[in-house]
């Protein structure tokens, strides 16, 4: 199986800007009940980067930051891993436990193709033993 088979498509992915206030992109995490926003790119050969929860704890909790003082600029992950769609799931996989991480983006060209996230993985592997079973 492949990484487009299971991946979520650009179209519904959330993303900001990266000079989005931190308070504000908090808020968008919480309406759009998503646990990560895409940090789009500034520039066309520029890179995209990742905003999770953890890196607003890290920076607003454990380093004593003012929530209102930053921007997604300060603090988000960049550049994310990236993956191609054409990529075997297994791979991707891998990837993510090299790299302690828990979403991969998909990129095609340097362009956002989509997001694949180990719930997404692990929602295949369990329609697979669920098949299995019955």
């Amino acid at each position: 199986m492949l990484v487009k088979d299971i991946m979520v498509p650009a179209s519904k992915i959330v993303k900001v800007s990266p000079m989005t206030p931190v308070r504000e992109a908090l808020n968008i995490m919480r309406e759009t009940r998503v646990k990560s926003l895409v940090v789009d790119k500034l520039k066309p050969h520029d890179a995209y980067g990742m905003l999770t929860y953890k890196n607003i704890l890290q920076s607003i909790v454990a380093n004593d930051g003012d929530i209102d003082l930053l921007r997604v600029y300060d603090i988000y992950s960049k550049p994310a891993f990236q993956i191609s769609e054409e990529l075997d799931v297994k791979y991707a996989a891998q990837v993510m436990v090299k790299g302690g991480v828990k979403r991969l983006l998909v990129i095609d060209n340097n362009e956002l193709e989509g997001i694949l996230t180990m719930t997404d993985i692990l929602g295949v592997l369990l329609e697979s033993v669920k098949e299995v079973e019955e």
